[in-house]
């Protein structure tokens, strides 16, 4: 199989996309979108944004690597009468039965940046967007402090065995020149890429903390493998203690809930 497709779906991404709902609610409406706007989701899990999107009016095709969450997305689509949102599976580095110029926006929201060949990512994005369209990514930034997944995701490796040869950080895709030149390369001058922080907020009313670290723990694959390596070489409770006190550190909840912000980079694309 696939690795990038066995990852995601190791888990159960939709209990960590429970987390995700309003900040993907408020940045559909971030997207100006107009009615009958054709949109495509890329990495769209089980529709955090593809959903409100939807319900803003447009046509929504959702592309997903993970069946799991392909079947999960139809499933909340259906409940929601969104006739005119569908999910698919597909593969972000290569987009097979997509036709050209096929969207008036081409949004990817920490989906994409996950697949392993960022610059094919790049070109299939552009391929597929109409002249005149835009491409939006959300991508976390590495080393950021602010960057709650970021950091996760740099204490989970610290417990895994070294990446295999050839193999290309997501976190790449926070940074500013990666952006510019895999984008150069499908074709985009820089100046035609715009850049800036964002924020997205990991919300329960009802988790504490060490709840959401469980949640992570249970159903999001890269930490699963983290804690699988951690167990092999006897350090599970030393990784679950640097992840509970990276949530417990961020969280500016006041009440029993947790609500961590996390920053990322906002990267817009005019074609």
């Amino acid at each position: 199989m696939n690795p990038n497709k066995a990852l995601w779906e190791k888990g159960d991404f939709t209990a960590i996309a429970a987390l995700m709902r309003q900040s993907g609610e408020a940045l559909a409406k971030s997207l100006e979108i107009t009615p009958l706007m054709q949109v495509l989701d890329l990495g769209c899990g089980d529709g955090t944004t593809a959903v409100p999107l939807a319900r803003l009016g447009a046509a929504v095709v959702g592309i997903d690597i993970a069946r799991n969450l392909v079947d999960a997305g139809n499933k909340r689509a259906a409940e929601a009468g969104l006739s005119r949102l569908k999910f698919q599976e597909g593969d972000a580095c290569s987009l097979q039965g997509v036709e050209d110029h096929s969207f008036d926006l081409a949004l990817s929201i920490f989906g994409a940046m996950f697949a392993p060949k960022p610059f094919d990512v790049a070109r299939e994005m552009v391929r597929v967007t109409k002249p005149g369209g835009r491409i939006v990514m959300g991508n976390w930034i590495p080393n950021d402090p602010t960057s709650f997944v970021s950091q996760l995701l740099k204490i989970s490796s610290s417990f895994m065995p070294p990446p295999p040869e050839g193999f290309v950080s997501p976190m790449t895709w926070g940074v500013d020149s990666h952006v510019i030149e895999r984008f150069g390369q499908a074709g985009v001058p820089k100046e035609k890429i715009s850049m800036v922080k964002d924020t997205y907020h990991f919300i329960s009313p009802d988790k504490s903390p060490a709840q959401v670290i469980d949640s992570f723990k249970r159903f999001y694959g890269p930490t699963m493998n983290a804690f699988e390596a951690a167990q092999q070489s006897g350090k599970t409770e030393d990784l679950h203690k640097q992840l509970l006190e990276l949530a417990q550190s961020q969280n500016t909840s006041t009440g029993a809930g947790t609500s961590i912000p996390a920053t990322f980079l906002r990267v817009t694309v005019s074609l």
